[in-house]
């Protein structure tokens, strides 16, 4: 659909953690299946955290819908990417023809492709595959003032929050996040840099290809952005360093927490939104699932400042949500574990038949 999706109100104090003293239980029920302890490793761990945010019912992963959240910035300007900033909407535009890699991949694993425009800077004309949620047509640039308003953050999290939401509430079982934004990872090392924290230095890496002359100065463009505040509340850190597809990253993020159903947390950007997040409402950091280490530099602090394991380590660093997509049939799995496995006992009693 190609309507806007207007901001509701959403609450994220609403979201409730996991009841963890169900894990136990969880494991048991694995342990009690036809297998020897512990033998699918890290499966069973993604099965127990399945059964803890589906309770009290049985895990769903049938429909798996990723939302590819796209927006320009204002920091290109200052030559922190080796691309110029047309090429979101061009990108944009292959994600809509079907032709990007995270359609490739996601037809693979068997999800849908749902492509957001949070603030792409362009008139993107409508299509079925298209959520038309713009703030305005590329942030600010964060090197001279405030990349959003105070306003536009609460926009762009009601907005992630209620398209998300909205899917879930249509029959979506999995969400999983990705973006497209041309500059989007000075504005992630930023966001981790404040919020993490970290130092700059180890939050700033080679984006989409950049030599050690472009890392340079794209790390001293972020040090004149974070020099013009000393902000660290996640709503502040947001306004003055981040970008739309960001923000409503992490109101995805929030909605699925909401409506208690996984989201998968694709590389360095996604991962941003959902450290903002987590920084929001600590209680949606228990129904993210991480899906991989990106090659990108930052990528593996920030994992640790979430506390995170992530499942593959492939060094993918596109973005897209590519490496979110990949990981839907491990969520699929370790769901069958629970669903579709049979216990132990039946097997020793020779009562299953084929």
């Amino acid at each position: 659909m190609h309507t806007k999706a207007l901001p509701t109100g959403f609450d994220h104090r609403r979201i409730e953690p996991v009841d963890r003293s169900l894990a136990p239980q969880l494991r048991a029920r694995i342990d009690g299946k036809a297998k020897p302890l512990g033998s699918l490793g890290r499966l069973e761990d993604l099965a127990v955290q399945l059964g803890l945010i589906w309770h009290p019912l049985a895990p769903r992963t049938e429909r798996a819908v990723v939302f590819v959240f796209a927006a320009d910035h204002g920091l290109v300007a200052e030559g922190v990417s080796l691309y110029p900033a047309s090429v979101t909407q061009a990108m944009v535009a292959t994600y809509l023809a079907g032709r990007a890699a995270v359609n490739a991949l996601a037809k693979a694993s068997g999800v849908e492709v749902q492509v957001i425009d949070a603030g792409v800077d362009a008139d993107i004309p409508a299509h079925p595959g298209l959520i038309d949620a713009k703030i305005r047509r590329g942030s600010r640039n964060a090197a001279r003032e405030a990349a959003l308003t105070a306003q536009e953050v609460s926009d762009c999290l009601a907005r992630g929050a209620s398209i998300v939401a909205a899917s879930i509430d249509a029959g979506t079982d999995v969400v999983a996040i990705g973006e497209m934004g041309i500059g989007n990872t000075t504005s992630a090392a930023l966001l981790m840099h404040r919020l993490a924290p970290a130092s700059l230095a180890d939050c700033i890496g080679a984006g989409a290809g950049l030599d050690s002359a472009g890392v340079a100065r794209k790390l001293a463009v972020a040090e004149r952005a974070a020099a013009r505040s000393d902000v660290t509340s996640p709503r502040e850190v947001l306004a003055e360093f981040g970008g739309y597809e960001i923000a409503m990253m992490a109101g995805a993020v929030l909605g699925s927490a909401e409506r208690r159903r996984p989201v998968i947390i694709d590389g360095f950007i996604a991962t941003a939104a959902a450290l903002v997040a987590v920084r929001l409402q600590p209680a949606a950091r228990d129904y993210c699932v991480f899906s991989h280490r990106s090659a990108e530099r930052g990528h593996t602090l920030l994992l640790e400042a979430l506390d995170a394991k992530p499942y593959l380590d492939l060094d993918l660093r596109l973005g897209e949500g590519t490496g979110a997509v990949i990981a839907v049939p491990l969520l699929r799995a370790a769901s069958g574990i629970l669903t579709a496995m049979a216990d132990l006992s039946e097997v020793l009693a020779g009562t299953l038949q084929p």
